[in-house]
């Protein structure tokens, strides 16, 4: 069920035009025409105005909800007012939740790996839509517990504020806590970039946590320095930007942007080189639930990729 308030309804049918000569549609706003040419022989239809958009509404108002009284327990409700990607986007994982879970009958326990860069936060989300898991990364965990007050929280606060590394073993604890809390075990989930090395993967196992399935992305070096060199930071807004596969939308924008201090080749080669340094010995503990995904190709592919092989994982 697509829910579109009536103002940005009467907005897109008032700026609706047709070509008369190619049919082709264009919005005044939204889609408007390449050329004046073309733009001086648009034609609005006699039906697209405001009282009669408002009318139209009205009718649909009178009836919808005896219609939804008969799928309550089908429904799915899609935000229509925002941009057409981004409902694209949730209609597909809304309608890919509800069909795997015919499917998966118990909560699934996952986790993504990967370089730095390599996408896991991006691909965590659409797996967080779709199977309805609890999305974690360790910084989460450790910044819950400090603000729950915790006794690890308040042991990690100490390192934390002196701008110290948190050790080992107060990580797994917090982690391990947080896996048995109510909603991971209702729902299931999904550990982002934890564990990176082998005897953080085997204090998991040690404490009875081990995936169902161990998601690795996999992207080479100079693809990854790409991604990480060409990104830049809006101090204005906080949006994220990329020089060549997201650029900012304007001059005024580009000519603020920022460069993080170590989104730099040489920083981004060292963390490649210490993520690999530890993830065979990750991978050997979880042999058995690999699922390999090209990280290189367009991130429609990877998602399917990614939905589909857990969706026959998690149902055997």
């Amino acid at each position: 069920l697509l829910d579109v308030p009536q103002e940005v309804l009467v907005e897109r049918v008032t700026g609706r035009r047709t070509d008369p000569v190619t049919g082709k549609i264009y919005h005044t706003k939204f889609a408007p025409p390449e050329d004046k040419e073309i733009e001086s022989r648009l034609v609005q239809r006699s039906d697209d105005t405001a009282e009669k958009v408002v009318i139209r509404y009205k009718e649909y108002q009178a009836h919808i909800k005896a219609v939804r009284s008969f799928y309550e327990e089908k429904i799915i409700t899609i935000d229509g007012s925002k941009d057409k990607n981004d409902i694209s986007d949730d209609v597909i994982h809304s309608l890919a939740r509800v069909l795997t879970k015919r499917h998966i009958k118990k909560a699934p326990k996952l986790i993504i790996a990967g370089a730095p860069a390599s996408g896991k936060g991006t691909h965590s989300e659409i797996i967080k839509k779709t199977f309805g898991v609890i999305h974690l990364s360790t910084g989460d965990i450790l910044r819950e517990a400090v603000r729950d007050g915790t006794e690890l929280g308040l042991k990690a606060r100490g390192f934390m504020d002196a701008g110290q590394l948190v050790p080992d073993d107060l990580i797994i604890s917090a982690v391990c806590d947080r896996l048995r809390q109510k909603d991971c075990l209702e729902h299931g989930w999904l550990l982002d970039g934890f564990p990176r090395t082998g005897a953080q993967a085997r204090a998991l196992t040690e404490q009875g946590l081990t995936p169902d399935s161990f998601v690795l992305l996999d992207v080479p070096e100079e693809l990854l320095v790409e991604r990480v060199t060409g990104r830049r930071s809006d101090p204005v807004t906080g949006k994220i930007y990329h020089i060549k596969f997201s650029p900012p939308e304007n001059d005024e924008i580009a000519s603020r942007l920022i460069q993080r201090s170590d989104d730099t080749e040489e920083k981004v080669k060292i963390r490649y080189k210490e993520y690999l340094s530890h993830v065979d010995a990750v991978k050997s503990l979880y042999e058995d639930k690999i699922i390999n995904i090209d990280g290189t190709v367009e991130k429609s592919v990877i998602w399917d990729n990614i939905i589909n092989s857990l969706t026959a994982a998690l149902s055997k």
